[in-house]
C-alpha cells in the first residue's frame, strides 16, 4: 500500500536537493513506507461525493480526527475496505493532503456510482406501461443507485411479465444513458421484443384408462389447448402446477384416492406451438364401506347416518366427505346440525380405519364441546345508517345460543337492506372459552343507496318528455325538522322515500309519490307503504276530445311469517283507482272486442302476496330464490246486488262502472351457481285475469300486454294495464295483441287477460364494485299471450335468444341494453320484417 502525496518544500530546510524534478511530465514523489511511521490525524476532507452525505462517509471509514494512524498500517486499508463494502463507488482512494510534524491531513477520493433518474420502455405498447413501471419499480428507485446486478432483475422482471402473458420467447434488453439533466444521473431505456405468444398445440395425457382426455382437459382451466373456443391458450407455470393439482383432485372425487402424475413434459413442435405430455399412474377406485361414529352423546348414529348423506358401496370421495362433514352451502352437513345448537367448539375428524381391496372404513371422531352462548353483539362500520336498522335485520342476539345457520341469515339480511357493500362484509367469532361465551362482530361498509333520475327523451309526436325523479332508500322521517340531523338529507331509518314528476306539457303529466316503513313499531317486521299517483293522458285538439285520467291511492302492510320457516312475507294491501275516458281509443277492449273509450270507471280492489325470498343480493344474486304468488280481486259487486242497477248491462259503462275481476300472478326465480362467477338464472312469469260473472265478462282494466321492451310503463305508464318485456319480439310482433277493428278496416292494438313467460339466463359479474356492479348476460326466452282461457297453450310459446350488459349505478339504478332475436315470428305480420330487436334499460329492470 502506497500513501502517495506531493511535497513542496525547498532544499534548504530540509538541507538536501529538492525532492522533485521538472521531467517530460511532473512525477510525483512517492513515500518511503520502508520506515513506518505513527501520525496524528490532523483534519478529513471528502471529494467526489455528490449524493453521500460527508460525515456519513467518515464515519464509515472508521477515522476520525485526533486518531493516532501507522503508516503503513491496518487503518487506511481498512478504511477502504470499509467503503467498497458500501457498494457506492466505483473508485476509492484516500491520500495525503499534507503534513506538519507527525500530524497528518487525508483526502478521502470518491468516484459514485451513477443514480437512477428515469427509464423508459421501447417496444412495449403504451397500455403495459403502468404494469411494467410496477416491476421495474421492484429492483430500481428514483435517486437509487444503478448496479449491474439491478439492472439484470428489472429486465428479467419484464421478461416474466410476458412470459405470465404467453411470450414465451420475449427477450428484454436495458442501455444505460448519461441523463444531462443532473450531475452523475443515468436513465435507462429498456428495448422489449416479445415475439410472438406461443400456444399450446396438444395436451396429452398417458396412462388414464377410468378418465378420458376431454374430461381431463376440462379440469385444466388455465392450460388450454389453442383450439378451445373462447379460452385463451398460454402457457404459465404456476397456473400449469394448480391445474395439475386439479386433475388429481378430480380423481380422487371419482375415488381413484392414489392417483398421481408421475411425470410430465413441456416442448416445442415443429411450427413453434407447445406440446404438453402428462403420465398419470390412476390405481385403483375405492369405495365407501363401514362408518362408524365416536363420541356422540347429543346426536345418535342414525340421525349423523342420515345428514351425512353418505352410504355403503358409494364411491370414496374425500372432498364430499368433507363437504357433508363441514362445508355444505345448503347448510345441510354434521357441523351445520351441531353449531346451529350452539356447539361451537365441535370438531369432528375422519379416521380410515381399515382398507380392504377396494373398501373403506370410517370411524368418525367426533368431540362435541359445551355449548356456546353470544355474549355481545357488536355492529361496526355504519356511519350513515343507525344501529337499530341493522340490529333489527340481525338473528344472532345476546342470550341465546351460537348458531352458524343464524350468522349466515343475518348476512344475507344485512346484504339484502342494500346499503352495505356484500363483498367488505366482515364477520368475526371471537370465543372466551373459559366463559363458554361467543361475540359476533358485523363489519359492514356503508355504499350510496340513493337514486336520482334526471332524463329527458324524445316521445315522437308527442315532443320531449322530461323526468325528475328522486329516491331515498335510506330515509329517516322522525328528523326531517331535525335541521341538525340533514347531511345533506335526514337518512339511516331504512325507510324508503320516492318522489317523480314526468311531463310533456299539455300532453303528458304523471306525478306519484310514495313512503315505506320497513319495521312499523320498530317491534316487528311489518312494512308499512303508503303511496298515490296522479296519470293524465290529453291528446286531444280544440275539436276533438281525447283524453285518460288515472289517479290511485293505496295503503299496503306486510310482516314476516314464521311458518313454515321465517323466509315468508304475507302482504295485503287496498288500492283506490278511478279512471276517466274521454273518447281514449287506446288497448281498453272487452271480450267482445268492444272498445271502452269513454265514462268513469271505479277499480277498487284487495291484494294479497305471499312470497319467499332467499336471494342473497338484490343486485347480482348469486343464489337462492324469490316465488311469489300475489292476487288481486275486487268484491262481486252484481253478485252482491250492490250495483245501482244490476240488470242493465247493455252498455260498456254500465256494465264496468264498478270493476270486478280476480287477478292472478305468479312470479318465480332461482338463481344457482355454476363454475366460478357464472351464474344461471332460471324464471318463470304467469298472469290470469278472470271474471265472476260470465254476463259482465272481463274486466277491460288490469290486464296484460306481453312484448317490446317492457319499459313502455315508465313513459306512458297505463296503470290499468301490466307491461311485460319479451326480448326479441315487439308489441306488433304478437297476433294476439291485436284484433280486427271493422270500421277502421285495420287492426287494433289490445291487451291480454292471460300470458306466460319463461327465461333461461346465464349471468357473469365484470365487476362486482358496489359504486358499480356490472355483467353481462345471454338468455334464452319463450311467451305468449291469450285472449281467453280457452285458447292458453303452455307450449305455444314466442322463443328467442340473445345477450345483453347491465350496469348498476347507485344514484340512478340500473343501466344496460338486450339485443334478442325471435325464432316464432310471423314474417308477414312484423312490421318491416324484423327479426331481432335491440333494447335499452334505463333505471329500472322491466318485468
Amino acid at each position: 500500500m502506497r500513501l502517495s502525496f506531493i511535497v513542496f518544500c525547498f532544499g534548504c530546510l530540509l538541507g538536501a536537493p529538492a525532492l522533485y524534478a521538472q521531467t517530460d511530465s511532473l512525477e510525483l514523489p512517492v513515500f518511503d513506507y520502508s520506515e513506518p511511521q505513527t501520525y496524528e490525524i490532523g483534519g478529513i476532507k471528502i471529494e467526489g461525493a455528490y449524493f453521500a452525505e460527508q460525515n456519513a462517509i467518515i464515519g464509515v471509514t472508521g477515522l476520525s480526527v485526533g486518531q493516532e494512524v501507522r503508516i503503513p498500517g491496518p487503518d487506511i486499508p481498512r478504511a477502504i475496505k470499509n467503503l467498497w463494502r458500501l457498494r457506492l463507488f466505483t473508485n476509492v482512494s484516500i491520500e495525503e493532503e499534507k503534513t506538519i510534524g507527525d500530524v497528518i491531513f487525508l483526502i478521502v477520493r470518491v468516484e459514485e456510482r451513477p443514480r437512477f433518474l428515469r427509464h423508459s420502455f421501447t417496444g412495449a405498447k403504451q397500455g403495459r406501461h403502468d404494469d411494467l413501471n410496477e416491476e421495474v419499480n421492484k429492483f430500481i428507485v428514483r435517486g437509487g443507485i444503478v448496479t449491474e446486478d439491478a439492472k439484470v432483475n428489472a429486465a428479467e422482471a419484464i421478461r416474466n411479465y410476458y412470459v405470465e402473458k404467453g411470450y414465451l420467447d420475449a427477450a428484454v434488453t436495458v442501455e444505460e444513458i448519461q441523463d444531462t439533466s443532473r450531475a452523475n444521473s443515468v436513465r435507462l431505456v429498456f428495448d422489449v421484443d416479445r415475439n410472438e405468444r406461443v400456444k399450446i398445440a396438444d395436451i396429452n395425457f398417458i396412462g388414464n384408462e377410468a378418465v378420458k382426455d376431454s374430461k381431463l382437459k376440462k379440469k385444466m382451466k388455465e392450460t388450454n389447448e389453442k383450439s378451445k373456443l373462447f379460452k385463451s391458450s398460454k402457457f404459465r407455470p404456476e397456473e400449469f402446477e394448480s391445474d395439475k393439482d386439479a386433475v388429481i383432485a378430480f380423481y380422487n372425487t371419482l375415488g381413484y384416492r392414489d392417483a398421481r402424475i408421475l411425470d410430465d413434459s413441456v416442448y416445442r413442435n415443429d411450427k413453434g406451438d407447445l406440446v404438453i405430455d402428462i403420465r398419470v399412474n390412476e390405481g385403483n377406485q375405492y369405495y365407501f364401506r363401514n362408518i362408524q361414529w365416536k363420541g356422540n352423546s347429543i346426536y345418535d348414529n342414525e340421525t349423523l347416518s342420515r345428514v351425512l348423506g353418505i352410504k355403503k358401496g358409494d364411491i370414496y370421495n374425500e372432498e364430499e366427505l368433507q363437504t357433508r362433514l363441514n362445508f355444505s352451502q345448503d347448510n345441510a352437513d354434521v357441523s351445520s346440525l351441531y353449531m346451529d345448537n350452539g356447539y361451537l367448539f365441535f370438531n369432528v375428524d375422519p379416521i380410515e380405519v381399515a382398507i380392504e381391496g377396494d373398501s373403506i372404513d370410517l370411524e368418525m371422531r367426533i368431540f362435541e364441546g359445551p355449548q356456546a352462548t353470544i355474549d355481545k353483539v357488536v355492529i361496526n362500520g355504519n356511519d350513515r345508517t343507525h344501529e337499530h336498522v341493522i340490529r333489527r335485520e340481525v338473528f344472532t342476539r345476546p342470550g341465546e345460543k351460537f348458531s352458524r345457520s343464524d350468522i349466515i341469515r343475518s348476512q344475507r339480511q344485512i346484504i339484502g337492506l342494500g346499503y352495505f357493500n356484500q363483498e367488505t362484509l366482515g364477520i368475526e367469532t371471537p370465543v372466551n372459552p373459559d366463559r363458554g361465551t361467543v361475540d359476533i362482530i358485523y363489519t359492514v361498509e356503508e355504499k350510496p343507496s340513493d337514486q336520482l333520475e334526471l332524463s329527458a327523451g324524445w316521445g315522437g309526436r308527442r315532443g320531449v318528455i322530461g323526468t325528475l325523479g328522486v329516491t331515498f332508500n335510506n330515509f329517516s322521517l322522525r328528523n326531517l325538522f331535525n335541521r341538525e340531523a340533514w347531511h345533506p338529507l335526514p337518512q339511516g331509518d331504512g325507510q324508503r322515500l320516492s318522489l317523480r314528476a314526468q311531463t310533456n306539457g299539455r300532453f303528458y303529466q304523471s306525478y306519484n309519490a310514495s313512503i315505506t316503513e320497513p319495521w312499523l313499531g320498530g317491534k316487528r317486521p311489518t312494512s308499512l307503504s303508503v303511496s298515490a299517483f296522479y296519470n293524465k293522458y290529453d291528446f286531444g285538439t280544440s275539436t276533438v276530445a281525447r283524453k285518460l285520467i288515472i289517479q290511485q291511492a293505496s295503503v299496503s302492510l306486510g310482516t314476516r311469517l314464521r311458518w313454515p320457516d321465517d323466509n315468508f312475507v304475507f302482504r295485503t294491501g287496498l288500492n283506490l283507482q278511478t279512471l276517466t275516458l274521454d273518447n281514449w281509443g287506446e288497448l281498453f277492449t272487452t271480450d267482445q272486442n268492444e272498445r271502452v273509450t269513454t265514462g268513469n270507471y271505479n277499480n277498487f280492489s284487495l291484494q294479497f302476496s305471499l312470497s319467499r325470498n332467499t336471494a342473497t343480493d338484490p343486485i347480482f344474486p348469486r343464489q337462492g330464490s324469490n316465488i311469489e304468488l300475489s292476487i288481486q280481486a275486487t268484491p262481486p259487486y252484481r253478485s252482491l246486488g250492490i250495483r245501482n242497477d244490476p240488470e242493465n248491462l247493455e252498455t260498456v259503462e254500465e256494465r264496468f262502472r264498478y270493476v270486478e275481476y280476480h287477478k292472478w300472478r305468479l312470479n318465480a326465480e332461482w338463481y344457482t351457481p355454476l363454475t366460478g362467477k357464472l351464474i344461471l338464472k332460471t324464471q318463470a312469469k304467469i298472469g290470469y285475469l278472470g271474471a265472476y260473472d260470465d254476463a259482465v265478462g272481463v274486466s277491460p282494466f288490469e290486464r296484460f300486454q306481453l312484448g317490446g321492451d317492457g319499459v313502455n310503463n315508465q313513459q306512458f305508464a297505463f296503470a290499468g294495464v301490466d307491461i311485460i318485456s319479451l326480448r326479441g319480439y315487439e308489441i306488433e310482433d304478437l297476433t294476439n295483441n291485436f284484433v280486427y277493428d271493422a270500421a277502421s278496416g285495420g287492426n287494433r292494438k289490445i291487451a291480454t287477460p292471460i300470458f306466460s313467460k319463461y327465461t333461461v339466463e346465464l349471468r357473469y359479474p365484470l365487476s362486482l364494485n358496489p359504486s358499480s356492479t356490472i355483467f353481462v348476460l345471454a338468455f334464452a326466452q319463450g311467451g305468449n299471450a291469450w285472449r281467453t282461457s280457452r285458447d292458453f297453450n303452455p307450449f305455444d310459446l314466442k322463443r328467442s335468444v340473445g345477450l345483453g350488459a347491465r350496469v348498476f349505478l347507485p344514484m340512478f339504478g340500473t343501466l344496460g341494453f338486450d339485443w334478442g332475436y325471435g325464432f316464432d315470428k310471423d314474417v308477414d305480420f312484423t312490421e318491416n320484417n324484423k327479426l331481432s330487436t335491440f333494447n335499452i334499460i334505463l333505471g329500472f329492470e322491466p318485468e
